[in-house]
């Protein structure tokens, strides 16, 4: 197994594969969380590589190589820039990856932990070339997140630098990034869920609430919902292994 440290566009990566793949392999971008780094989830680029999957895994806005040493709470506050270039970038790699003639196949997957399942519901939002995902702790509404954490602000006594025309403008823009509005997508690209339900960080309920409404017509809709009752917010070993063998097969 190789483990390149690469730079694609200005994007620092880890480019994760093995000797026998060529550009018809299938390829998997993995985002991390919030705080994180790339390297930090080479435990699922191994068992994709195993599987027979090339990995990609960039470092986000102000992560990893790319960190201005702010503290936590100025991190927050930039949250949404951080997801909105993240959500870019994922379409600047597709576009390298064939430029490199790597993606001959076409035959491409997005998924991410936290802040990482956050950008892969957005990009499903909104890409139409994503073949399956795997979107773990995150989101399928953009802005029933932000509600939630300017509550969140609110409550810990934390000023909130925006005015309410500023927050309705903000919440209008991240709207465009909101998966359940988008469920034409939904329809083309298999997705693997898993939360755990007791995460106190992005509630169980921002992403199972969309299943509910889906799991009646599975049959149109082809999503696999995993939630670990004991479980917070950190994905279990079974989690990584259903998620990274659900994206491999949806892929083969």
């Amino acid at each position: 197994m190789i483990v390149k440290n690469e730079k694609w566009k200005a994007i620092p990566l880890l480019h994760v594969y093995d000797e026998s793949m060529d550009n018809e392999t299938p390829v998997v971008i993995f985002l991390h969380g919030f705080l994180s780094a790339k390297e930090h989830n080479l435990h699922y680029a191994y068992q994709l590589v195993e599987k027979g999957v090339r990995v990609i895994l960039p470092d986000a806005l102000m992560h990893g190589e790319r960190t201005n040493h702010l503290s936590e709470n100025e991190m927050n506050l930039n949250f949404w820039k951080i997801v909105l270039k993240s959500v870019e970038e994922v379409n600047t790699i597709y576009q390298e990856l064939k430029l490199k003639n790597l993606l001959g196949s076409e035959n491409i997957g997005i998924a991410g932990t936290s802040m990482g399942g956050i950008v892969t519901s957005g990009c499903l939002a909104i890409y139409p070339w994503i073949k399956t995902a795997g979107i773990c702790m995150g989101t399928t509404s953009f802005t029933k997140l932000a509600e939630h954490q300017v509550e969140e602000f609110k409550a810990k006594g934390i000023e909130f630098p925006m005015t309410p025309a500023q927050q309705e403008a903000t919440l209008k823009m991240l709207s465009h990034y909101n998966l359940e509005q988008r469920m034409e997508h939904v329809k083309q690209s298999p997705i693997i869920f898993w939360h755990g339900q007791k995460d106190s960080v992005v509630p169980y309920r921002m992403s199972r609430d969309f299943y509910d409404q889906l799991k009646e017509k599975e049959e149109q809709y082809p999503i696999r919902y995993i939630a670990e009752p004991n479980a917070g917010h950190a994905v279990s070993r079974s989690g990584i292994l259903n998620v990274t063998n659900w994206l491999a097969q949806h892929l083969a």
